[in-house]
């Protein structure tokens, strides 16, 4: 007897499906799983046959041969327990078998037959759908996740007898429904507001570039002068997720494990601030099966890197390529795992050990001592920075001033017109923002007039410019154009793009 139910599984953020081939003769009594399997999916025979013992079916002794296929995908996770435990009672014919055609089926079972939750099955769900699967079976700790896509009908199980009841039935009960409209009320988050911060109008003026062309930002000052909370104040700037940057969002976590119950689609800009301590794995991604790191776990949002000449040297430099590339390819044997890198890098570091150069009342360290400090930071990735700002320390009356500063609010509305001037303007080319522009793109939209060209060629031989920090200047001068609603960038525009870059070689040279 042969039966076939559909699964899925997940490879980086993408799904695929798997068909759960089921054969069942008589010989000698055995249970044979093939088809390139991790060893938790091979243990699914023995939480299968125990599942169905304890919830009152019996499977008597036969050869039982499962084939999960495609053979040449290596398969991993526990999602194939329920799709097995189904497949095999539709052999036996406590389910009717046209009853399981057409329908996903994802969960892990517990040896007393409950359907436990699994990581991944929004992806899936996407994979099915593009298949033209239309219902699914999925634990009901993530039916609410499954439910987000119009056009399947999702039906959480809490136990293995539940899921028989309902493919018994022709499933004929009412599938969840979930209004994304009811989730986008229900999310109120207190934001921090950047009218909290007193002074630092220079810092806040460089976080809103930053932000409206998503430049990646270094901040650079004493201890207590404001660098942590305008970083943690920039979501609040960014405009609000759009529908398909939440559905890829909530992808991520989900595959990381991460989603929660309650609020199954994630509609806030996620704010990523891994310890100095952090590995190289955890913060690209990876692993023996892999899981997005941090990198991917801020996409569409902001990754904030504190004291920055404290990671470790190996662990910052490889942000250079997932900085570029919008994306971050993590190789195994079982193949490839591509997960997106589309954030917005904000660091922060002290100008020295001590943390008060060039204020040598407060600072004791040599000339050397600092030189040694900032060096941990390397040319390369600097040079992928396009904003460098000092944060100075504050003064007395500036602590003092109480909420005179403008809103997130206000600030949110004038980033969100220097998005859309963008957008309108890179349309044609897919793109979004001025950082993503490439050198003969940024040699069409980035044009100076005359008087720009001079100055560009003296800043450029007198700070030693690299070819990628010549186009970064163009694109942050381009951006504060665009915040300006002007068509040419000024030169008054790419002076203060200048000052952006010219802050580091201070430092460094």
């Amino acid at each position: 007897m042969y039966c076939k139910t559909i699964s899925g599984a997940v490879g980086g953020i993408s799904g695929f499906l798997i068909q759960v081939e089921v054969d069942m003769n008589e010989g000698l009594p055995s249970f044979i799983m093939v088809g390139m399997l991790a060893s938790e999916v091979k243990e699914a025979s023995e939480r299968v046959r125990t599942a169905l013992r304890n919830s009152g079916y019996f499977i008597r002794p036969q050869r039982i041969t499962v084939n999960l296929s495609p053979a040449d995908i290596r398969k991993e996770g526990s999602n194939f327990d329920l799709p097995i435990a189904i497949a095999l009672l539709a052999n036996i014919g406590v389910i009717p078998r046209e009853n399981v055609k057409d329908i996903l089926i994802i969960g892990e079972l517990s040896l007393d037959g409950s359907v436990n939750g699994v990581n991944g099955i929004l992806p899936v769900v996407c994979a099915g759908k593009e298949e033209g699967i239309k219902t699914c079976i999925v634990p009901f700790q993530n039916a609410k996740e499954a439910a987000l896509l119009d056009g399947v009908r999702v039906y959480g199980v809490s136990n293995l007898k539940e899921a028989i009841e309902m493919l018994k039935r022709g499933m004929k009960q009412e599938a969840i429904k979930i209004s994304i409209r009811e989730l986008t009320e229900k999310e109120k988050q207190n934001k921090e507001d950047f009218s909290e911060i007193n002074g630092q109008e220079s810092l806040k003026r460089a976080a809103e570039v930053a932000v409206s062309g998503m430049h990646n930002l270094l901040m650079i000052g004493p201890p207590g002068s404001g660098k942590t909370m305008i970083a943690k104040r920039l979501p609040s700037i960014l405009p609000d997720l759009t529908l398909e940057e939440s559905i890829e969002l909530t992808k991520i976590y989900s595959v990381a494990g991460m989603l929660s119950q309650t609020q199954p689609l994630l509609l806030q800009r996620p704010f990523r601030a891994p310890h100095h301590t952090i590995s190289t794995c955890a913060l690209t991604g990876g692993g023996k099966n892999p899981k997005p790191g941090e990198i991917s776990l801020s996409n569409y949002g902001i990754l904030f890197l504190d004291e920055l000449p404290e990671f470790q040297k190996n662990t910052i430099e490889i942000l250079r390529q997932p900085i570029e590339d919008k994306k971050v390819t993590i190789s195994r044997v079982s193949g490839s795992y591509e997960f997106p890198t589309n954030f917005l890098l904000v660091a922060a570091m002290n100008p020295c050990n001590c943390g008060f150069y060039p204020d040598r009342n407060r600072c004791s360290c040599s000339y050397k001592e600092v030189e040694r400090y900032l060096g941990k930071v390397s040319g390369p990735l600097l040079d992928r920075i396009d904003i460098c700002i000092e944060a100075p320390k504050l003064q007395y009356e500036e602590i003092e001033k109480k909420g005179e500063g403008e809103s997130s609010d206000v600030i949110r509305e004038r980033v969100e017109r220097a998005q859309k001037i963008q957008r309108e303007r890179y349309q044609k080319l897919g793109l979004k923002f001025n950082s993503e522009l490439s050198s003969d793109q940024v040699k069409e939209y980035c044009r100076l007039n005359e008087r720009g060209k001079k100055l560009m060629k003296t800043v450029f031989e007198q700070l030693m410019l690299s070819a990628r920090g010549y186009y970064r200047i163009l694109k942050v001068a381009r951006t504060i154009a665009d915040l300006a609603g002007e068509e040419e960038i000024s030169t008054t525009a790419l002076s203060e793009a200048i000052c952006y870059r010219s802050l580091d070689r201070k430092y460094w040279n």
